[in-house]
């Protein structure tokens, strides 16, 4: 449930520009605009169709045809759940006057390409069909050494872009330069996983190893784990014990509950004492930067 401190579920990624997002439970739009993402997503990725998760689509729907939007959207559910999503989206009589696509995915499919990423669904284990999702960046070209390139009697211009793509140069005194003596090993890219709600499963470990930021519900403390399990959650040990598995570098901590309005600290607590990275409950707005491994 919505509590004056938390709302339901809803994250919004920018990829270098690209806006992206996960889950529309109620309100999504009023905290769009309270947070300042802007409205210009392209891609919304549900993971389940429980109400906590996907009753702010019908406020997005109408206020996109509200302000005239064209840009075509894209939505993707887990398998047999497209037609309850058409409803949410027709709800009120409303016929979007911008293309709408809604995709079925399945575990293991990638449901989105793109040149420098891709987002694939991943196999999780609640009460009704669901799938997480895993954003995945492409390896970036190795690092250029300039130097090393005028070194080899390379003249800066056009070939060290040449270079840089792949593409073999002749030097000024006619020898050839291959790539490979001048760029470096190709640079892995970022990884994000939002898993929704979900029990702990191997598939979310296999998902989300090295993973940068992985996003897993944590919605109970140790104390209440037979209820976890009974409904499909993790409690936030057991969400710091797969990331710990998977090798992941920070863990957020989503989907608390209620009864834990007044004070999460303690969830952090649990989830940090198996996890060796960084485990913490984000407040609703925080931002978070992801940075590159190998940044400077």
């Amino acid at each position: 449930m919505p509590t004056t401190e938390r709302n339901t579920s809803a994250v919004f990624v920018n990829r270098e520009g690209d806006q992206l997002l996960f889950d529309a439970g109620e309100g999504t739009q009023r905290q769009m605009m309270r947070f300042g993402t802007g409205f210009g997503a392209t891609a919304l990725f549900v993971t389940h169709t429980h109400g906590d998760h996907v009753l702010g689509i019908p406020g997005l729907i109408q206020t996109w045809n509200f302000n005239d939007r064209n840009a075509p959207l894209d939505v993707y559910v887990p398998a047999g759940r497209a037609g309850e999503v058409w409803e949410l989206i027709r709800v009120a009589n409303t016929t979007p006057s911008f293309p709408v696509e809604v995709h079925e995915v399945s575990a293991g499919e990638t449901a989105l390409e793109r040149e420098e990423y891709r987002v694939e669904a991943v196999a999780t284990e609640h009460r009704t069909r669901s799938v997480g999702y895993a954003l995945v960046e492409k390896d970036r070209k190795g690092r250029f050494d300039r130097e090393r390139a005028e070194e080899l009697g390379v003249e800066p211009g056009p070939k060290f872009s040449q270079l840089h793509r792949g593409e073999e140069v002749k030097a000024e005194d006619g020898t050839l330069v291959e790539p490979e003596q001048v760029v470096g090993a190709p640079r892995p890219g970022r990884r994000v996983v939002y898993t929704g709600d979900t029990r702990p499963v191997q598939s979310v470990v296999d998902a989300a190893e090295d993973a940068d930021l992985l996003i897993h519900d944590a919605t109970f403390a140790e104390a209440a784990a037979d209820r976890a399990e009974q409904t499909g959650h993790s409690t936030a040990r057991e969400a710091g014990e797969l990331a710990a598995a998977a090798g992941a570098k920070r863990l957020a901590l989503t989907h608390i509950s209620s009864r834990y309005a007044g004070n999460a600290k303690p969830l952090e607590t649990e989830a940090n004492q198996p996890f060796s990275g960084e485990a913490f409950v984000p407040d609703d707005g925080q931002k978070l930067s992801i940075p590159y491994a190998d940044a400077e």
